[in-house]
């Protein structure tokens, strides 16, 4: 080949996978560009949903492994419920990697180039798949490899949720509640432009002051029995409150999370079926995808349960169940029903180890 040929080659090209820092800049530059999205996060209903998931998902029992600790727990769990995916490096603990870029073969990651936190500043790292705990929610047929959150998959929702509260403290920060026009007698220009300043600033007080003169020229003379005006807004036409209620539901059902469990009147039973439903049809769930990730890296079975140590289960039934079984039991034994005809039995009712 000679050194022209050299220079003819075509350089190679390189991609970005779509999940690094790049790429999170440029979602960043188009959000700012297109307006405010993203903000649902700074709501107190999506960080009560993101505190519910890091405490349900912290309290689950661990087998088969000592470094998926309740700190590296609690971590996962705010990553999965804001970004949708959290990723580890495997060393002798897991160490969280704040920004990451990988590649794939069959839809499936190879390696990844790791940025982990330190206190004076961060550092990369390159690592091979199996030594990258890679956890995610979300995915779909076009980036199997990456996650999403569930606000990324409700952004209408969390755009709605943001601009109702956002107006809504606009109004308590601007708006001059509690204050009034009030009519007084007719005085002299300085007079009346020195009562005017000293009502300024004093929120929930009259901030503008007319003449009598004014005042009977608007039809509003004192001595015609009518009040003075309030300038606070009616907030009860916009039906703000029900927007914000709905907005919030959303929100919950999202994450999971029965919107009923944030009913000022819900009940005890209410609660319960609240935790029963975040932690077997949602938490429970993702800790199965989250123990089969950790079987295939840590090179042995490993088994999360959240169901059991969130007490997600009629405590009065299943005591209620135990002595029917222990009486089901005795009966069978009397009965002389025993090895696998009783498995058999057992089986046919579903009451059998996973």
């Amino acid at each position: 080949m000679g050194l022209i040929d050299l220079f003819r080659r075509k350089p190679v090209e390189t991609r970005s996978s779509g999940t690094g820092y790049t790429a999170q800049i440029m979602a960043a530059r188009q959000s700012f560009i297109t307006g405010a999205s993203g903000l649902g996060e700074l709501t107190s209903a999506v960080q009560s949903c993101v505190t519910l998931w890091e405490g349900g998902l912290s309290l689950a029992d661990v087998k088969g492994t000592d470094l998926l600790t309740r700190r590296a727990l609690a971590i996962t769990a705010r990553a999965l419920a804001l970004r949708g995916e959290a990723v580890f490096l495997i060393r002798d603990k897991l160490i969280p990697a704040s920004d990451w870029d990988v590649t794939t073969r069959n839809g499936d990651p190879r390696s990844y180039r790791l940025q982990i936190s330190e206190a004076g500043g961060g550092r990369s790292e390159i690592a091979l798949a199996g030594e990258v705990l890679h956890f995610r929610i979300g995915s779909d047929a076009v980036m199997p490899w990456a996650g999403s959150a569930p606000l990324r998959r409700s952004q209408l929702s969390a755009q709605l949720l943001a601009e109702v509260e956002t107006a809504i403290r606009d109004v308590f920060r601007d708006a001059p509640l509690g204050s009034q026009i009030v009519p007084v007698p007719e005085g002299s220009a300085d007079d009346m432009d020195g009562l005017r300043r000293s009502f300024i600033g004093r929120r929930g007080s009259a901030i503008v002051i007319e003449g009598v003169a004014q005042a009977v020229g608007a039809g509003m003379h004192p001595q015609l029995g009518k009040g003075p005006d309030q300038l606070s807004p009616d907030l009860s036409r916009t039906l703000a409150d029900k927007f914000l209620t709905e907005a919030k539901g959303a929100i919950y059902s999202a994450f999971g999370i029965l919107p009923g469990l944030q009913n000022p009147a819900t009940t005890g039973p209410m609660v319960r079926e609240a935790q029963r439903h975040l932690a077997q049809l949602i938490l429970q769930p993702i800790a199965g995808q989250m123990a089969e990730e950790a079987s295939e890296k840590l090179g042995g079975p490993v088994q999360i349960d959240v169901v059991r140590p969130m007490q997600a289960f009629d405590a009065g039934g299943k005591a209620r169940a135990l002595a029917t079984m222990v009486a089901a039991l005795a009966q069978a034994k009397e009965a002389g029903i025993e090895g696998a005809t009783l498995q058999d039995a057992l089986a046919f009712i579903d009451w059998a180890d996973e």
